[in-house]
């Protein structure tokens, strides 16, 4: 019964569980991190962006490395 409800790419139920783990951990290690720079650096139309865009990590490492450094 609980086979209907996994995705046909993943054999086994646990697999499935694994692998939706870790990309929510992944996810969520990033905008935790992401989050905590724009609030630092007072960026506030980043960091409702970042809140509420969810993009597997991409838009929160593209912040982190790119619009997030210090300017001189």
């Amino acid at each position: 019964m609980l086979e209907n409800l996994v995705c046909p790419f993943f054999p086994n139920v646990a697999i499935f569980w694994l692998v939706t783990g870790l990309v929510v951990a992944w996810s969520m290690a990033w905008k935790g991190v992401a989050l905590w720079r724009a609030s630092g650096n007072g960026h506030l139309v980043w960091f409702v962006a970042l809140l509420l865009i969810n993009t597997l990590g991409i838009l929160e490492i593209i912040y982190i490395f790119v619009f997030s450094r210090e300017r001189r």
